[in-house]
């Protein structure tokens, strides 16, 4: 582990479709992510308490992706695996939410608690990649989707985040379809529509550049925010803090990323 999440233990790996995240919790806020998402507690329980109203306490807690979420810990860090949805073959995270929630938990606890323990003690140098990170959570490489090639195309058009803010018109025609026969392709293919794909991704991409000195306006305009008041707002709706303060709570975060986290 490098030297800024030596002391503290807080790391953050991330690969094309995973983000597997070790450190503070924050102050409990409504969120509401792109990605399916794990929380495990390192020690204690956690709370978890739903838009609908439902409510929850736990060492392990699953959130599907785009539900509106408070977590809160016993503890002042707690662990979440982040999965991305158009990763995974349909039908694939429900199967998982079952094994997760159901006899198998306490295994899956532990099973995440020890790729905790073995990422802090990873060798520099050494890839992890999503698959053998998925064996390490979850004991098996989980399904993957397989898209098509033009979908494919525009979420690695998405996740170069250099230059102009891709548009669904520019994939289109990348893709040699219109607009509207574009977006319907995407919404099939990966379950989730374009613009929501888009935002997502690009607060994701903030996650990168967490533990650095960085210029935030600069920083926003750099992945393709308009202005720094949608910045604030969209990074605070995802993650329930203003990006300030996810900076302030990242100094002493270990950034790990996959060989090819480029292409998320």
């Amino acid at each position: 582990m490098d030297d800024k999440g030596r002391e503290s233990g807080h790391l953050m790996l991330i690969t094309p479709d995973r983000v597997f995240y070790a450190g503070l919790v924050g102050r409990p806020r409504e969120r509401c992510q792109g990605a399916f998402n794990v929380y495990v507690a390192l020690k204690g329980s956690l709370w978890l308490t739903t838009s609908d109203g439902g409510e929850r306490y736990g060492e392990l807690l699953v959130v599907p992706p785009n539900f509106r979420h408070t977590i809160a810990s016993d503890h002042r860090s707690a662990i979440s695996v982040l999965i991305e949805p158009e990763s995974l073959r349909p039908g694939a995270l429900d199967d998982l939410t079952s094994r997760l929630t159901g006899p198998e938990q306490d295994a899956f606890i532990s099973r995440i608690r020890a790729a905790y323990d073995m990422l802090r003690n990873r060798r520099s140098g050494e890839d992890i990649t999503s698959t053998r990170l998925d064996a390490m959570c979850f004991g098996e490489a989980l399904p993957r989707r397989e898209l098509d090639s033009r979908v494919t195309r525009a979420i690695a058009q998405i996740g170069r985040f250099s230059g102009e803010p891709v548009t669904a018109a520019s994939c289109a025609a990348e893709a040699g379809l219109s607009s509207s026969r574009f977006l319907h392709l995407f919404k099939e293919e990966t379950g989730i529509a374009f613009r929501s794909f888009r935002a997502w991704k690009r607060a994701r991409h903030l996650l990168h550049f967490a533990n650095q000195d960085i210029n935030l306006a600069h920083l926003a305009q750099d992945i393709g925010y308009p202005d720094s008041t949608h910045f604030s707002h969209s990074i605070r709706r995802f993650y329930g803090l203003k990006p300030r303060a996810i900076f302030s709570g990242s100094r002493d975060l270990a950034i790990y990323r996959s060989e090819d986290a480029t292409l998320s």
